[in-house]
């Protein structure tokens, strides 16, 4: 990467599961880059794709963790959703939702009120997320009223969430897939990485140019697709999901292909540590 882009980046928006911490194990380069940044005079927000956990929850997870922030510094998938439903079903009040207890709270802070697992119940919205309560009930009334054509907003395209445990946690793009095969029906729209809109409400916010700010995280698919979609600067780490395999396997296919799948990200770092060196080695 070219250290006049570096020089430019004045704000971050970091990613967290995989990038900040991995499941409930802080890194230990997490605090001191943290300080290092702010320092520097370089902005911080935080954004997940993950909407288990209101913002509240998330800021309480950060602080015992030893990391100050604040809620107009943390961007969930589940406050994308409220936006666009408050946009584009502005009638709507009651919903079913596929997630957890502690995202329903999120939404009822917003108005809404929660739908029954009851054919006689009927939802205004059906929304879709990483529901790590999930039941089989749910689960196929949440495909019924897919199947009824009720409004459908999937909260983010995640296959699988990241964790330090011995396990695979099937993320909410895996129970999309599980709907849209069983009863042919995709949401109207997927919000989170890679879809802009959470990174341009951080651009707006702060009245930052798409090359002034960085998107670092531990996905191609979601957190450097999502730079790219921006305009903005992609910052790949590895200290969670992906490999250098595959990121290898996506230049390749990028030099090859017009039209690639994903684009490679603009910088390739180890973690959040190494990228806080180049940063501080070229400031502007």
């Amino acid at each position: 990467m070219e250290k006049e882009k570096l020089s430019r980046i004045r704000h971050l928006a970091l990613d967290m599961d995989g990038t900040i911490y991995l499941g409930s194990r802080i890194f230990p380069f997490t605090i001191p880059f943290l300080e290092k940044m702010k320092a520097a005079g370089i902005g911080i927000s935080f954004l997940t794709n993950n909407p288990t956990r209101s913002v509240q929850d998330y800021l309480d997870k950060l602080a015992k963790m030893g990391i100050e922030a604040t809620e107009d510094g943390m961007y969930t998938t589940s406050l994308a959703a409220i936006d666009y439903i408050k946009e584009h079903h502005p009638q709507a009040r009651r919903l079913f939702l596929l997630g957890t207890p502690s995202m329903a709270e999120q939404f009822r802070k917003a108005g809404y009120e929660e739908c029954a697992d009851d054919p006689g119940d009927v939802p205004d919205v059906l929304v879709v997320a990483f529901d790590t309560t999930l039941t089989y009930s749910r689960l196929c009334r949440a495909a019924y009223w897919a199947s009824q054509g009720i409004p459908y907003v999937a909260t983010n395209p995640d296959r699988v969430c990241p964790t330090d445990k011995p396990t695979v946690l099937v993320d909410c793009g895996s129970l999309q897939k599980c709907i849209e095969h069983a009863t042919g029906r995709k949401p109207d729209i997927v919000l989170g990485k890679p879809d802009p809109t959470m990174l341009q409400g951080i651009m707006h916010r702060h009245g930052l140019k798409p090359e002034e700010i960085a998107m670092v995280g531990d996905r191609i698919y979601t957190d450097t697709a999502m730079a790219h979609n921006a305009g903005a600067v992609g910052v790949l780490v590895l200290s969670g999901e992906t490999t250098m395999e595959t990121v290898k396997k996506v230049q390749a296919d990028a030099a090859t292909n017009p039209e690639p799948e994903f684009y490679p990200p603009d910088l390739v770092v180890n973690n959040i540590a190494e990228l806080g060196e180049l940063l501080l080695e070229n400031r502007g």
